[in-house]
């Protein structure tokens, strides 16, 4: 129950996407009068894009001041009580509170909720090498991380990085580095680029990133981070060699942060994010809810729970909280896997199920592969595309498709992210109306040839 005769209190842990989406749509339904936000934020910023980080480090925007949507003060002036550099340690949800501590004075106290939100991000991976924590080394989570980076690459006079891992953030980063002038290695322990692709499509990105003069190692474990004599990175070995670095860029990936939430003993996935319903309530917790990088949410097309770390979720998320918590009425029915991407002209898009996914699921499906370009091949400036596509078995349904490709290709993507949302069959996709006129497409777009292909290679099936 809530407390009688005064103002509702909700706290938000966690100052950006999520946690201040929620505050600030529950504002908008509940006045100062009817509800106190207060939110805990450990970092220096609120609000902010570390989507865009990479494009900061790269010159292509200036930061942070840019990436940040609502700075703490328009938050404040909202009546949103909004502690930076304040880190909740501590959950008590039988007394219903939680223990901050105050990282400048060191003060710690316990402030009480009536209604709790958790929206305390992901965490990089930082595996326990020897040397990962020397100078020179740095992950690019918060906008923090990006500064620190800029400051070393101002500082550092050697033009040798190593980014270490070749996902989202790993190319990315190399883009960045490699546009300010740095020889860039990217060593990745899988057997292509991209992980979020299959591997016949992650080929064709290597070729095209090793064609910008980014050197891509495979198959590469590093094994430590060696130094100088001043404690400074100098090289990253692997099993088999060593690659010299004047700095190391990691990006690995991420996982949820729910060190606070597993003390509390909420209810974790097998992905270690926090479980909700379709309201982003906290399962078994009424008055507790979740969203953004910690938790774990719906695939619509495997039906099962996964961890999609993504700004675009992570204002969902907060927006249908702050709904609910406001007295009014959302859900967030789940995701189908949609993300897209770039490394200097290369575009790089997915959704829905790779190849090893559908396997994982047991489902049976027909693959295939379609070279296209992004405007009718006669009018200038055309640029190829492959799309990849995969189609269920007998039902035809589609399941995933993933391009890549020049100017134009990535945000295809999207018409396959709808089709999938609406569960349709790759012949619903070839029989869809989109717009056509030779400076933006073929005749039959790229996804519908794919599409029309997949038809085929399931009727060949029976």
């Amino acid at each position: 129950m809530g407390r009688v005769g005064r103002r509702q209190r909700l706290v938000v842990v966690g100052g950006d996407a999520a946690g201040m989406s929620a505050a600030s749509q529950a504002r908008r339904l509940k006045g100062v009068d009817d509800l106190e936000i207060v939110a805990f934020e450990r970092g220096g910023f609120s609000s902010y894009s570390a989507c865009g980080i990479p494009y900061w480090v790269g010159g292509d925007v200036d930061g942070p001041d840019r990436l940040v949507a609502r700075t703490p003060q328009e938050h404040r002036d909202r009546d949103i009580d909004l502690r930076l550099r304040t880190e909740v340690t501590e959950l008590d949800l039988d007394g219903r509170r939680v223990r901050a501590r105050d990282l400048d004075s060191g003060e710690e106290y316990w402030t009480g909720f009536d209604r709790l939100v958790l929206a305390t991000g992901a965490r990089p991976v930082r595996p326990p090498l020897p040397g990962i924590d020397a100078p020179g080394v740095h992950g690019v989570q918060t906008l923090g991380d990006g500064q620190a980076l800029l400051d070393t690459l101002a500082a550092t006079p050697g033009r040798r990085a190593v980014v270490v891992g070749a996902g989202y953030i790993g190319v990315e980063m190399a883009e960045a580095l490699l546009k300010r002038g740095y020889e860039v290695t990217v060593l990745n322990r899988g057997e292509q680029p991209m992980a979020t692709l299959d591997p016949d499509m992650g080929r064709l990105v290597h070729t095209a990133m090793e064609g910008m003069g980014i050197d891509v190692v495979a198959g590469a474990e590093v094994t430590a981070i060696r130094t100088g004599p001043d404690g400074r990175v100098r090289a990253v070995e692997t099993g088999d060699a060593t690659y010299p670095a004047d700095v190391v860029v990691l990006g690995i990936g991420v996982e949820p942060e729910t060190s606070l939430a597993r003390a509390a003993g909420l209810p974790l996935g097998v992905y270690g994010g926090l479980l909700t319903d379709l309201s982003m309530r906290v399962r078994g917790h009424e008055d507790v809810w979740a969203g953004g990088d910690c938790v774990e949410v719906l695939d619509l097309v495997s039906g099962r729970e996964r961890h999609v770390p993504l700004g675009t979720h992570a204002n969902k998320h907060g927006q249908v909280i702050g709904a609910n918590v406001g007295g009014g009425y959302g859900t967030f029915p789940g995701v189908v896997g949609t993300a897209v991407s770039k490394v200097c002209s290369l575009e790089i898009a997915r959704t829905g199920l790779r190849e090893r996914d559908a396997r994982e699921v047991g489902l049976r499906y027909a693959a295939v592969t379609v070279e296209s370009t992004s405007r009718a091949g006669y009018y200038p400036d055309a640029a190829p595309m492959t799309v990849k596509m995969l189609a269920e078995l007998r039902t035809g349904r589609l399941l995933g498709t993933q391009i890549v490709g020049r100017e134009g290709a990535g945000k295809r993507v999207d018409i396959a992210a709808v089709a999938l949302t609406a569960g349709m069959t790759v012949e619903q996709v070839a029989a869809l109306d989109l717009g056509y006129a030779p400076p933006f497409s073929p005749v039959w777009d790229p996804v519908q040839v794919a599409a029309r292909k997949a038809v085929a290679a399931v009727r060949e099936t029976g």
